[in-house]
């Protein structure tokens, strides 16, 4: 799930919205064949919990979850099953050739800069007729993203120069991932963009939502005292920007992708 440092990832915070969170996994898992006795990577694991159902749907002999957070990890942990283990990694690194039916990636590519790079050391370690599944989200557009950038460039001290930027800019285009997924050999395809529409209690639990994942950058590189006046402030622009509503729709799209090498 990140690439970044594992200071900023609180597995508490990033589940208080563990079911909007698992909507778009359970719409790229069922884009997936099953993999009867295969091998499964799960890149960007988390807490280990969808890695565990990834499993199980698929049908695997052996599923290893894969994350750069210690802290997400220790909690992966207490959930596995047999079959299932987890791993602490890089997951832009990863690409043990031709050693995988499934290599899927849930909400972490976006962590990851180059994406061509990363998909063709993903597409090199699937074994023929394996399979790619990946989700992402799109949405560096909203608010949500916009303000964070404005008031991380306030703070640009703090940080002792540039601030992390936004992970989701690495985003692609749609139609760009399907371009290299065709390059990259595949036979079969499914790329689409999906609006998730997110009912929230106020635009407030936007703030917490976003603590949980894009705001772990910043937590990251501040100390506790600089980053709770940073979230403070960044709390006052949103809701200034958006309105204080009550309920919220949060609006949240994403790409989900998956591809074949066919058999």
């Amino acid at each position: 799930m990140s690439t970044t440092s594992t200071h900023g990832w609180d597995p508490d915070q990033y589940h208080r919205f563990r079911s909007e969170r698992e909507a778009p996994f359970d719409d790229l898992l069922a884009l997936l064949d099953p993999a009867a006795g295969g091998r499964v990577v799960d890149l960007g694991c988390g807490t280990g919990e969808l890695t565990v159902r990834l499993h199980g749907r698929l049908g695997a002999g052996e599923t290893m979850g894969v994350d750069r957070s210690a802290a997400m990890l220790e909690r992966a942990r207490h959930v596995a099953v047999r079959g299932v283990r987890f791993e602490l990694g890089d997951i832009g690194a990863f690409g043990d050739v031709g050693a995988w039916d499934v290599v899927a990636a849930n909400a972490s590519l976006h962590w990851v800069p180059d994406h061509p790079a990363a998909l063709a050391r993903w597409a090199r370690a699937l074994r023929p007729g394996g399979q790619l599944a990946v989700q992402v989200p799109a949405n560096a557009d909203h608010p949500a993203h916009l303000v964070a950038a404005e008031v991380a460039a306030e703070f640009a001290p703090a940080f002792g120069g540039d601030p992390p930027p936004d992970p989701v800019r690495n985003v692609l285009a749609p139609e760009r991932y399907a371009e290299l997924l065709d390059a990259l050999g595949f036979a079969d395809q499914h790329v689409r963009l999906q609006v998730y529409g997110h009912r929230l209690a106020s635009t407030d639990d936007v703030v917490e939502w976003v603590k949980g994942t894009n705001l772990t950058r910043f937590r990251a590189r501040l100390d506790d005292a600089t980053y709770e006046r940073f979230v403070a402030a960044y709390r006052a622009r949103l809701l200034a920007r958006l309105g204080d509503r009550r309920p919220y729709f949060y609006a949240f799209k994403r790409i989900l992708i998956w591809a074949s090498s066919g058999a």
